[in-house]
């Protein structure tokens, strides 16, 4: 074992926070972000959106967006705005993202090891960044080797582990992936890749992965 790639909500994060701090966030200052952000970032997204989406106007274009955020549209996008957008409320300290309680100590652990950490998820690179640097347990990006979003390919698809080990440059049987969706680990065993199902609300008596409800359950040896 080399590499161990982890999701974010439901794995690292309560979903909760994503659902009831971030999103919220999202909606409320979506338009005042777009009216006061001059960025290239920001302008090429945008563009993007609307060649895409036959739409013309910034309003068009809002309303698609706030469209999205209600339905968890998986967009890149949405998700690189997003990501642009949760930054400054970040840095201004309006809220830190939640980790579950042990994530801190067993990522240092198996850092110590030599395992590399990386982390795959539907949100933006950015915005996994964001998240573990300003967490409710500190910066935890130096622990983290890597970041693999939706360019990387959609998570329920076999293609986007082999493209993720393409990267890596590393064999299936090398990385253990954690998620807490069943399809998404069904796709990563697909090709060989080792598999833990986060059970953390328990509400799995099942599954075609081994389930654990803690990173705590789960003994590496280098």
């Amino acid at each position: 074992m080399k590499a161990l790639l982890f999701d974010i909500e439901g794995t690292t994060t309560d979903i909760k926070f994503v659902h009831e701090v971030l999103f919220p966030y999202a909606r409320e200052n979506m338009q005042s972000f777009l009216e006061n952000t001059t960025s290239s970032d920001v302008t090429e997204i945008l563009e993007t959106i609307k060649n895409k989406n036959n739409v013309n106007s910034r309003e068009e274009v809002l309303e698609l967006l706030l469209r999205w955020i209600q339905e968890d549209k998986k967009i890149t996008e949405l998700k690189d705005l997003q990501g642009l957008l949760w930054e400054s409320g970040y840095i201004n300290g309006d809220y830190k993202a939640h980790l579950y309680p042990e994530v801190i100590n067993c990522f240092k652990k198996w850092s110590d090891n030599n395992f590399k950490i990386y982390i795959y998820s539907s949100g933006s690179v950015k915005a996994q960044k964001l998240l573990f640097k300003y967490s409710v347990q500190g910066d935890l990006t130096p622990l983290i080797s890597g970041y693999f979003d939706t360019n990387i390919g959609a998570k329920r698809e076999v293609q986007s582990y082999q493209n993720i080990l393409d990267e890596l440059k590393l064999a299936a049987s090398e990385v253990t992936f954690f998620s807490d969706i069943e399809e998404e680990l069904d796709a990563a065993a697909e090709i060989g890749i080792k598999t833990l199902h986060l059970n953390r609300d328990g509400l799995y008596n099942e599954s075609r992965h081994k389930i654990i409800n803690s990173f705590n359950e789960v003994h590496f040896h280098a």
